[in-house]
């Protein structure tokens, strides 16, 4: 599998101090959060935590994605909302590894519209295409 070469439009930067526990902020300022591990993994669960960010962006880039796809579909997505569940546990090889479910709420269409919509929309969302292969991503519509 070759990597895809893509046009940069935009980076962003991200710098974390203390990994897990920590804090984590962006070049300009825009995100500075406390990150602590969750209290399920025996931390204090005061501050975010990575698998949140990960869900909050991985959301929003989904729900991109499906404005991108209704459009070309001429499909009424207003009042959708897409809700990422990032889940992690420790691996095989004694790692941890993480798995995400993605449900789609669409009330202006149909259940088989929406399941075509979240379809199309995995297969051009960037998280969608960066996870392809190594983690599991379930789709559902609500």
């Amino acid at each position: 599998m070759s990597i895809q070469q893509i046009a940069v439009k935009y980076t962003a930067v991200a710098t974390a101090e203390n990994g897990r526990d920590g804090r984590v902020a962006t070049d300009d300022g825009k995100l500075d959060v406390v990150v602590n591990p969750p209290k399920e993994m025996g931390g204090s669960g005061a501050g975010t935590n990575p698998e949140q960010l990960f869900a909050a962006g991985y959301s929003a880039c989904f729900q991109g994605a499906l404005g991108v796809v209704a459009r070309k579909a001429n499909a009424d997505i207003s009042g959708s909302t897409v809700t990422a569940k990032v889940g992690i546990g420790q691996n095989e090889a004694g790692g941890f590894g993480l798995e995400v479910a993605i449900t789609a709420s669409i009330p202006n269409v149909d259940a088989a519209t929406a399941q075509s919509l979240i379809e199309q929309a995995h297969q051009v969302c960037p998280y969608s295409s960066a996870t392809r292969g190594n983690i599991k991503v379930e789709l559902a519509i609500a």
